[in-house]
């Protein structure tokens, strides 16, 4: 397999992984606050499978594997929209209640009524009217109904009760926040996958060292574990120590010094005499720190791990607000690249990458911008003070604005990211 193949692949894995997860925190949190999820979808575009669960939800398979979401009764676009004349098939259950609106022109069920509607109303008195025969009929609709949309996806109907803006406030304020949540999750659980996968986290504390493959060390016939007793007549006792040493030792040297180095190797004391290699521009050795390998020490190693990418991330937004450029940030074609660079250099790499990119993901959605999570929880956080929600045209007319501006940004990053590589 091409190295292209597996990198679009591994795009394709760390995308969908992030966004699904994402998703499912929305999912998940709207079912326990009682709002309906009429989809789940995996994937965009044109549907291959769908399936209606017992909680209403239709799951859904759909064409381009590039994340998924999911359709919340009430929220955002979803709406259920039935154009005066259109034909339809209603099935209906004994006691003559419709049970299934059909938009479809394919037969789905032989004993349904042909219909051309002229009105409904699905949320609040749950009836649909048309023409049947020559005459006009009214029937009541089940609070339950499903309806088959021209596309052919099977989707419960949505009353008011269960649509997102008649959930709690704290029920659409946790629906809201455990999208990104999710990805804080799953960036803290990969990072100590990864840690586990390398057996255990750098010991910075200590003076004991492993000698790197092909370095320096190795190179002299060294290998295993060192303790490092001093460099150049400055003691070591950890590795910050160290790097303190190395950088004293050839501060202004333009070619390598030799270096003094005192060691500890299986119970014996050797000095030894050395020469450094130069390496992006700093000279080293050739070692690197111990690994601390117990169970806490990994555990806690995943959390340093998820902390420090969650700071790199934050100072860079500061960065960004700061001195805004395009250049600092990145949207599809930037992951792709990265993605495979990620793949080329093996599954840690990968795996690290997946739980950059998740953290990154989580926090730029608490962004108070309208259209992102965070702006949904700061009109959620507005409404609590007020008690009141804010008219459905004012906030209709806010998320438009946030939509607008997503849309710019994206276009614009996208194609400064084409234009970076030529």
């Amino acid at each position: 397999m091409s190295a292209g193949i597996i990198g679009f692949l591994t795009f394709l894995i760390i995308f969908g992984v992030i966004v699904v997860v994402h998703e499912f925190g929305h999912f998940y949190f709207a079912k326990k606050s009682g709002i309906l999820v009429r989809e789940f979808a995996i994937g965009m575009g044109p549907k291959l499978f769908s399936h209606i669960g017992k909680d209403g939800t239709a799951y859904t398979v759909r064409i381009l594997p590039l994340g998924g979401y999911v359709r919340m009764a009430g929220w955002g676009e979803d709406s259920t929209e039935i154009k005066t004349g259109t034909p339809v098939t209603l099935s209906m259950n004994a006691d003559g209640i419709v049970t299934r609106i059909n938009l479809t022109k394919k037969q789905i069920d032989p004993t349904a009524l042909p219909m051309n509607v002229t009105s409904f109303d699905f949320e609040e008195k749950l009836e649909i009217s048309g023409l049947v025969i020559g005459e006009n009929q009214t029937y009541k609709v089940d609070h339950d109904a499903s309806i088959i949309e021209e596309d052919g996806t099977e989707v419960r109907i949505a009353p008011l009760d269960v649509q997102y803006q008649n959930a709690t406030i704290w029920g659409r304020l946790i629906t809201n926040f455990a999208g990104p949540m999710n990805n804080f999750i799953l960036s803290l659980v990969v990072f100590i996958v990864l840690v586990f996968l390398q057996g255990g986290v750098p010991n910075y504390d200590s003076n004991q060292v492993q000698v790197s493959q092909d370095g320096v060390l190795a190179q002299a016939g060294y290998s295993g574990t060192l303790e490092l007793e001093s460099l150049n007549g400055q003691k070591i006792t950890n590795w910050e120590s160290l790097t303190q040493a190395m950088q004293l030792a050839t501060k202004d040297a333009e070619i390598a010094p030799e270096l003094k180095l005192t060691i500890q190797t299986q119970g014996e004391k050797k000095e030894i005499q050395i020469t450094p290699k130069k390496v992006d521009g700093n000279y080293v050795i050739g070692v690197q720190p111990v690994l601390k390998t117990g169970l806490v020490d990994k555990l806690f190693g995943g959390v340093a791990m998820t902390v420090s990418a969650a700071g790199t991330i934050l100072q860079a937004l500061r960065d960004l607000i700061a001195s805004f450029s395009l250049d600092k940030l990145g949207g599809p074609v930037a992951i792709f690249r990265v993605s495979s660079q990620a793949a080329q250099n093996g599954l840690n790499n990968v795996l690290y990458l997946l739980a950059f990119l998740s953290i990154n993901i989580g926090i730029f959605n608490l962004i108070p911008i309208p259209a992102l999570d965070g702006g949904k929880i700061l009109l959620n956080i507005v409404e609590a003070i007020r008690r009141k929600p804010l008219k459905q045209e004012t906030e209709t007319y806010i998320t438009m604005a946030g939509v607008i501006i997503m849309v710019i940004l994206m276009i614009s990053v996208t194609w400064n990211d084409i234009m970076r590589l030529f």
